[in-house]
């Protein structure tokens, strides 16, 4: 939890910083190193006290003292400085997709606005279009970020609850009281993002065991509290849910409670075809008293006349019924992933050597990695000119011959401009091992023309890969207004990889996309777009998205060995 805890002050940190304006490497170091920590697969509170905390990637001398201080009192200095004159509510405007930190900013110096509610009051009353910057279409579309924010909840990132939910799971797993305990719900699932966390513990003595875990420093506020249910508020704001059964009851109830609802409804069903009745307790005869409690949830599956079922699958689009008809996918697995395609260094935006992306993809057993940075337009992301792309293709050309065991990919991200042009001309895309085309700007644009954008990139013989394909970003901003039907038409027509982007806060193409795109042929990239050596370790989010959207690992071309995947560039080209 301390990970979390130093992770949620950093980013706060980092969007106060952003809304007052303040420096743009003060600001990435920040959000770097709150990612940075949140991923760490060990407890940041055991490195405080090996005094290993320089050790992590980004961490100085002053971020090292402000993570002791949060970790011995909760909090920092210069946050609770920040915080004294700076309204919560302008940190809470930065979840409206669309509204970035500047336009906050505007509002606030010229409205006084420190709310999303305020926010909405002004808008409607035709007050934002008369600020400097803004407009009609802007107010237009904070009302619609509003109402989008507002469609999502509480909802959050599967990426922030994964991390709170196993380290529940290890303070139950330490407690005596408790036999077995297992993730559900949406969470166990994998969706992108998940209202709460809900947790199925089997123990004879669940009087015991709330009390024991009420006791809890990370809880904020009890909702519920019984022997069968317990809800909880963390600190952090998630709220968990416990269910309590018996240990004969628990595979029972850990199918049940990991959902989907409609998955269960049509497993009840077919249930009671075959004369048992289903629930969480188990399977019982519809007739008779008689009860089978299973000791595994394959062994559930298998009294229903089929094979286990994944978690990721469970969302009645058809799985049952493959199931029945033993047809169900093999899926890619994260060990199937041989390399990663889409990845910054520091010639862009990245934080992290091209060197220091090499060392870090040859410990996760990678074949190849390919560097693609932002071209040329995207001047915020130091994008790359044509002097600095072959200066880079130079210096890979170096590391190749010097590092045995791995190829680096030459390649760029290469913006597909408001004109519907390419950032690059095809003499220098053409010298590239791999060329990812996508959009990062002019995101308002009418579906005609972001769709035609894509399309037409997608038959430039020189692009292998569209990234992010509909731009949106969980809880930020919607996808553009693109027509994928086009999109998909034209990947198949082109033999165009579409990507699954798996930073968290992307997740793009999503599982629905996904699934209809492989139907179609479609070959899948899923990379990390990472930006330094630890969001390389993003891949697992991706991969979760392909399994969820029926991937076997012949539909994505990072599994492919290296032999087999330049020979299926070249033929692209």
């Amino acid at each position: 939890m301390k990970n979390f805890e130093v992770a949620f002050i950093f980013y706060d940190i980092a969007d106060i910083l952003e809304i007052k304006g303040e420096n743009f490497f003060k600001i990435r170091a920040y959000r770097k190193a709150a990612h940075t920590i949140e991923n760490l697969p060990m407890d940041v509170k055991e490195l405080a006290g090996e005094s290993r905390l320089q050790e992590i990637e980004g961490i100085g001398k002053a971020l090292e003292e402000k993570i002791r201080e949060i970790i011995n009192t909760g909090t920092c200095r210069y946050y609770e400085e920040l915080k004294k004159d700076f309204p919560r509510g302008l940190v809470e405007m930065l979840k409206i997709p669309g509204l970035g930190a500047k336009k906050i900013k505007v509002i606030y110096d010229n409205l006084g606005i420190s709310s999303i509610e305020e926010l909405e009051k002004a808008a409607r009353a035709h007050k934002i279009r008369e600020l400097p910057g803004m407009g009609v279409k802007t107010e237009q579309s904070i009302l619609k970020g509003i109402q989008t924010l507002k469609g999502q909840g509480d909802r959050v990132q599967l990426a922030i609850a994964l991390p709170v939910a196993n380290r529940i799971m290890e303070i139950l797993s330490g407690m005596k009281e408790v036999s077995k305990v297992a993730i559900a719900g949406s969470l166990r699932r994998r969706k992108e993002m998940v209202k709460d966390i809900d947790i199925v513990v089997a123990t004879e003595a669940a009087e015991t065991l709330v009390e024991n875990f009420l006791k809890l420093p990370i809880i904020s506020r009890v909702l519920a509290e019984g022997l069968s249910k317990v809800s909880v508020v963390l600190n952090a704001g998630i709220q968990v849910d416990l269910r309590l059964v018996k240990p004969q009851e628990f595979y029972s109830a850990l199918q049940h409670f990991t959902g989907s609802k409609e998955h269960n409804t049509k497993l009840r069903s077919l249930a009671l075809k075959m004369g048992y009745k289903l629930n969480e307790y188990g399977i019982f005869e519809k007739e008779g008293d008689g009860v089978f409690c299973p000791k595994s949830e394959t062994e559930l599956y298998s009294k229903l006349d089929m094979p286990y079922i994944i978690p990721e699958l469970r969302e009645d689009r058809g799985e049952i019924e493959a199931a029945l008809q033993d047809g169900l996918p093999d899926l890619v697995k994260l060990e199937d992933i041989r390399g990663d395609l889409h990845l910054h260094s520091d010639f862009s935006d990245g934080v992290s050597s091209i060197e220091e992306m090499v060392k870090k993809a040859k410990e996760l057993g990678y074949e190849y990695i390919a560097i693609t940075d932002h071209s040329k337009s995207l001047k915020v992301a130091r994008g790359l000119d044509e002097s600095r792309l072959r200066q880079q293709l130079e210096l890979i050309k170096g590391i190749n011959e010097r590092v045995k065991g791995i190829r680096i990919l030459t390649g760029i991200e290469v913006d597909i401009l408001p004109d519907g042009s390419l950032d690059f001309d095809d003499d220098i895309l053409k010298e590239l091992d791999v060329v990812i085309a996508s959009i990062h700007s002019g995101f308002k644009q009418d579906k005609t023309t972001i769709t035609s954008r894509i399309v037409n990139a997608c038959h430039n013989r020189y692009v292998n890969i569209i990234a992010h394909p509909t731009g949106r970003l969980l809880g930020r901003r919607e996808p553009y207004d693109v027509d994928m039907d086009e999109v998909f038409e034209a990947a198949a027509k082109t033999g165009t990889v579409l990507e699954i982007n798996s930073s968290p806060d992307r997740l793009d193409l999503n599982d629905v996309n996904v699934k209809r795109a492989a139907e179609m042929g479609i070959k899948i990239a899923i990379n990390t777009d990472a930006h330094g050596t630890e969001a390389l370790s993003d891949m697992m989010y991706g991969v979760w998205v392909a399994r969820r959207g029926w991937l076997a690992a012949e539909n994505i071309i990072n599994t492919y060995s290296l032999e087999q995947l330049l020979e299926f560039l070249k033929v692209m080209k």
